[in-house]
């Protein structure tokens, strides 16, 4: 495997017991995690997620480059998210919390500890979920990932097109890399040195071309698998399967337990948000 394999974003194989549990598994983990804390304000149910979150992506074992150009990208709209939510209601928690304790006097743009405490936990549920998502794409082998999800009942034309999709996005990186360094060779700067414009113009130029030739390839595979008469029968067989495990079920019983803590957490704050200046 080159380096440009390892920096791609998709399934690495690996030995942690991360990339051992089944991967319908992982799937309900994430998705019931994510609408737990997408649901709740509750600082101290979040930061535990949080901690919980980057606990499971060290022990994952995910090298930083194969995750770095995600995570600054992602982390680079999540403050940007951040500041325009303080520049379009920079008194929003203030209204959320019901008492206002100036830090900072600039008329509209006051800034409150309450509007402090709010962004804070608008970051937090950016910490619960993404190290999270990236430990899927990245621990979880499509075609087990599919076979898992037919056992459970969902349609293995579904179930197909979700591990091909999964396989489609290193390629759909590996091959935005080649174009790159191709359009460098021809002179054209589109690394750091380059200013900002030109490097914006040539990415532009870069994806224009790259998605459609993505709508060929998706094309292309359709049309491969109605020769091979994929779809004409209503079940078929696997040549990989991944059986539920002890460790599967407690992995669905952790996340059971904390979208019931948010549950809970809903009575005892009397709504979503959790308010320490009361």
């Amino acid at each position: 495997m080159n380096v440009n394999e390892t920096n791609t974003l998709g399934y690495h194989p690996g030995t942690t017991f991360v990339y051992r549990i089944n991967a319908t598994a992982k799937l309900l983990f994430f998705l019931i995690v994510s609408i737990a804390c997408m649901t709740t304000f509750d600082t101290r149910f979040l930061g535990l997620v949080a901690i919980l979150s980057l606990v499971i992506f060290w022990w994952s074992r995910l090298k930083w480059r194969q995750v770095a150009f995600v995570v600054k990208f992602i982390a680079f709209f999540s403050i940007l998210n951040v500041l325009l939510v303080f520049v379009f209601s920079p008194q929003y928690g203030v209204h959320l919390y019901g008492t206002k304790t100036v830090l900072l006097s600039a008329g509209y743009f006051t800034v409150t500890t309450q509007e402090l405490f709010y962004l804070v936990n608008v970051t937090l549920k950016y910490i619960c979920t993404v190290p999270l998502a990236l430990v899927f794409i990245m621990t979880t082998n499509p075609s087990l990932f599919a076979s898992s999800l037919n056992r459970l009942g969902i349609s293995y034309k579904i179930s197909y097109a979700v591990a091909l999709t999964l396989r489609y996005i290193p390629d759909v990186q590996r091959e935005f890399g080649e174009i790159k360094d191709a359009q460098q060779a021809r002179g054209i700067e589109l690394s750091s040195k380059g200013k900002l414009s030109t490097r914006l113009y040539g990415i532009i130029n870069i994806i224009i071309p790259l998605i459609l030739a993505s709508f060929e390839n998706i094309d292309r595979i359709s049309t491969a698998m109605q020769l091979r008469r994929f779809g004409s029968k209503k079940k078929r067989t696997w040549y990989t399967a991944q059986p539920f495990r002890r460790m599967d079920a407690v992995v669905i019983g952790l996340a059971i337990l904390l979208l019931v803590m948010t549950l809970v957490l809903f009575q005892v704050n009397h709504g979503r948000f959790y308010n320490p200046f009361q």
